[in-house]
C-alpha cells in the first residue's frame, strides 16, 4: 500500500491517494483537491467520503465528472453532499453508494470498511484498510472532532470514543487534518474527551 496526502484548502483538509496493488482511491477530496489528484493517480477506482462536510467533498463532483469514478459516502451524510447546508457555496455532488454502518465494500479487488463513529456528524466513519484508518474529523493527533456544530451530537461522540477506547486491535490513524497517528497513542487521550464530553 501507497498512501500519498496533501493538505487543501484555507482548512488544510487532508485529501488521500491510496495506492494498493496499481488502484488509487481518493481519500477526502477538498477544496482545490482536483488538479493534485489529476497528477497523482494513474488507475482511480473511487472516490471515498469519510463525512458530508464541505471541506472534505468539495471536489467530488470535479473529480466524478473527470475521472468517471463512483463516489462512496456514509449513508448518514449524503445529503450534506446534496444540500450544502452550510451555505458554503459546495459544488453539489450525489453518493453513488451510500454506505451503511460499518459496512464493508469490495472495489476492484480492494476490500475496506467504513467503521461507523458519529458525532462529529451523523455518517462520520473511519475507513479501514489494512490495518489503516483513513479517519476524517473523528480522532485527531492528541484530539477529537468537534460536536458543536449543526448535526453533531456530543452524546454520540462519547459513545464512538468508547467504542474506539475498546478497540481489540492497534490501527494507524489517517486524520482529516494534521499530522498521523496511532489508536494506540489516542487511547491514551480519549479518556479525558470522554470526561470533558460527559
Amino acid at each position: 500500500m501507497q498512501i500519498q496526502m496533501q493538505p487543501m484548502g484555507a482548512y488544510q483538509t487532508n485529501c488521500y491517494i491510496v495506492t494498493i496493488d496499481g488502484r488509487d482511491l481518493i481519500v477526502d477530496p477538498g477544496v482545490g483537491a482536483t488538479e493534485w489528484v489529476m497528477k497523482h493517480v494513474k488507475n482511480p477506482i473511487a472516490i471515498l467520503n469519510t463525512h458530508g462536510h464541505f471541506d472534505h467533498v468539495w471536489s467530488n463532483a470535479e473529480l466524478k465528472k473527470r475521472l468517471g469514478v463512483p463516489i462512496c459516502c456514509p449513508e448518514g451524510d449524503t445529503f450534506m453532499l446534496e444540500k450544502d447546508p452550510f451555505s458554503q457555496g459546495t459544488p453539489p455532488s450525489r453518493a453513488d453508494v451510500a454506505v451503511k454502518p460499518d459496512e464493508t465494500l469490495q472495489l476492484s479487488g480492494v476490500t475496506m470498511t467504513f467503521l461507523h463513529f458519529p458525532g462529529h456528524t451523523p455518517g462520520t466513519s473511519a475507513i479501514e484498510i489494512e490495518g489503516n484508518w483513513f479517519c476524517g474529523d473523528f480522532l485527531f493527533k492528541g484530539s477529537i472532532g468537534r460536536v458543536d456544530f449543526p448535526y453533531s451530537d456530543p452524546v454520540a461522540m462519547v459513545k464512538s470514543l468508547k467504542r474506539a477506547l475498546e478497540w481489540p486491535k492497534n490501527a494507524i490513524l489517517h486524520p482529516g487534518h494534521g499530522p498521523r497517528t496511532t489508536l494506540e497513542a489516542e487511547k491514551k487521550v480519549i479518556p479525558y474527551w470522554i470526561e470533558a464530553l460527559g
